[in-house]
């Protein structure tokens, strides 16, 4: 077995207090840098995740999203500002991205996802986090992940209210995101964020609690940290707040994995 091609100087130092802690250590450094994620829907929950996802070393991203910056956006889409008003989204985070780390490998589509086109866009992904803002769109992501056989981290906020979970459905005893919501959703559009409203803060904790266990899910059998916990859906409260997990179980009769 190979051994793990060590880091550069610079990213040794960049990554330091990473590597200190035991329970991710340089291996599990090194592991990160040779992933790829891709992060579909930049948004509210796809902004701070790809902050801290990116701060984590990972090498590669997969960015996807169809819309521009809006001036609302920027009560919780933490990467954009007044000057990408107007401009796309992914092309927008692929700026943020180069401003922050020029090593990163960036890829982006500013293509609509939809069950025709989602499989090739997840292709060669380790790991896909799902940041979307309609059903429709989470099971067509949710069904190429299951097709491509990727792990799928699927994250959802509104109000005061996040949820994140963890989904395999390619595996024969884990569930996939359809296990957890079933079939009525295929085409409803559920972003409701414009009527209800949402905390900022809110969804910047979703974001940052999609990525700790995004990079949980990556460095499952290299470090100690890693745990996918595929088939747990984490709900978090920001009222109380607080936090409670629910373990989700495979459908049988599921059309996306069953």
């Amino acid at each position: 077995m190979s051994l793990p091609t060590p880091l550069p100087t610079g990213r040794l130092d960049r990554f330091a207090r990473h590597i200190v802690l035991p329970e991710i250590g340089g291996a599990g450094q090194v592991a990160l840098t040779e992933k790829h994620v891709a992060v579909i829907g930049l948004g509210g929950i796809g902004s701070p995740a790809l902050q801290y996802l990116a701060a984590s070393g990972i090498g590669r991203f997969t960015l996807v999203d169809d819309d521009t910056v809006d001036v609302s956006n920027l009560q919780r889409q933490t990467i954009f500002t007044n000057r990408d008003i107007g401009h796309g989204k992914a092309t927008s985070a692929r700026r943020w991205l180069a401003n922050f780390d020029d090593a990163l490998d960036v890829s982006i589509s500013d293509t609509r996802i939809s069950p025709a086109n989602a499989g090739e866009l997840i292709a060669g992904a380790d790991l896909v986090l799902d940041g979307t803002d309609n059903f429709a769109t989470r099971l067509a992501v949710s069904d190429a992940c299951v097709a491509e056989r990727t792990p799928l981290l699927s994250a959802a906020v509104g109000r005061f209210q996040g949820q994140v979970g963890a989904f395999a459905g390619h595996l024969a005893d884990q569930p996939c995101y359809r296990c957890f919501v079933g079939d009525a959703f295929d085409a409803e559009d559920c972003d409701t964020c414009a009527e209800d409203g949402m905390l900022g803060a809110m969804a910047g904790w979703a974001g940052s609690f999609a990525a700790l266990q995004a990079v949980r899910a990556l460095l499952s059998g290299v470090s100690a940290f890693g745990d996918p916990q595929y088939g747990k859906l984490h709900i978090l409260d920001g009222l109380k707040p607080g936090l409670r997990t629910l373990n989700l179980s495979k459908d049988p009769e599921c059309k996306g994995c069953g």
